[in-house]
C-alpha cells in the first residue's frame, strides 16, 4: 500500500483524514489504525511521521488552530470598529465549527495541554489574541477576560446546536446559524462597551 504519498504529502494526508474522523465519530473514535487504512497506507505508516496517538492528535489540533486563527483574522480585520471586528471573529468561529464539526474541543483536549506541544499552543494563543485584543478595547482588563469568554462560549454553543440538530428542528441553515451567532456576539460587546469607548 505503500507508495502513493511522497514523505511530506503522508503527513499533511493523515492529519486531513484525521480530522475528518474526528468530525465523524468525535475524539472518542479517534483510531491510528482507522485513519491509515482511510488513507490507505499500511497500519505502521502514521508512526513513521508521528511518534504515537497523542502526537498525531495534536499535530490535527494544531492545524485546525492555525486555520481557525487565519479564518477568525481575515473576518475581524475586514472592520475598523472593535465591535464589529468582534462580531465577524465570532461568526467565523461559527462557521468554521459547523463545516468541520471540530474546534475549542480538541484544541483544548486534556492530553494536549503539555509543554511539548508548543505549536498548538502558539496557534492557541493566535486565535484568543485575535479576540481578547479587541475586546480590551470595548472593556476593561477584567470585564475583557469576561467578554472573551462568553463570546467563545456564544459562538462554540451556536455551532453545536446546529450540529446536534437542535437548530435542524426549527429549519435553521448554516448561514443562519452564523448571522445569529454574529448578532449574538454584537449585542453581547455592546453590553460591555465602558463609557470611554463611547466618546
Amino acid at each position: 500500500m505503500g507508495g502513493k504519498y511522497h514523505h511530506g504529502d503522508l503527513r499533511a494526508e493523515l492529519v486531513r483524514v484525521s480530522l475528518d474522523l474526528i468530525a465523524e465519530r468525535g475524539l472518542d473514535g479517534f483510531s491510528v489504525a482507522e485513519i491509515a487504512r482511510r488513507a490507505k497506507v499500511s497500519t505502521a505508516a502514521p508512526y513513521r511521521h508521528f511518534a504515537d496517538r497523542e502526537t498525531l492528535l495534536a499535530a490535527v489540533a494544531t492545524d485546525l488552530a492555525q486555520q481557525l486563527a487565519d479564518e477568525v483574522t481575515e473576518a475581524a480585520e475586514q472592520h475598523d470598529d472593535p465591535v464589529e471586528g468582534l462580531a465577524a471573529a465570532a461568526g467565523a468561529y461559527t462557521a468554521s465549527l459547523i463545516r468541520r464539526r471540530a474546534g475549542m474541543e480538541l484544541i483544548n483536549a486534556e492530553p494536549l495541554q503539555g509543554a511539548k506541544y508548543a505549536e498548538l499552543h502558539d496557534q492557541t494563543r493566535r486565535l484568543t489574541d485575535q479576540f481578547l485584543l479587541r475586546c480590551m478595547q470595548v472593556a476593561t482588563p477584567p470585564q475583557a477576560l469576561e467578554l472573551m469568554e462568553q463570546l467563545f462560549t456564544q459562538a462554540h454553543g451556536y455551532g453545536t446546536f446546529w450540529l446536534n440538530g437542535v437548530f435542524t428542528k426549527h429549519g435553521y441553515t448554516p448561514d443562519l446559524v452564523v448571522r445569529k451567532s454574529t448578532q449574538a456576539a454584537r449585542t453581547t460587546t455592546t453590553g460591555h462597551q465602558t463609557t470611554d469607548s463611547f466618546a
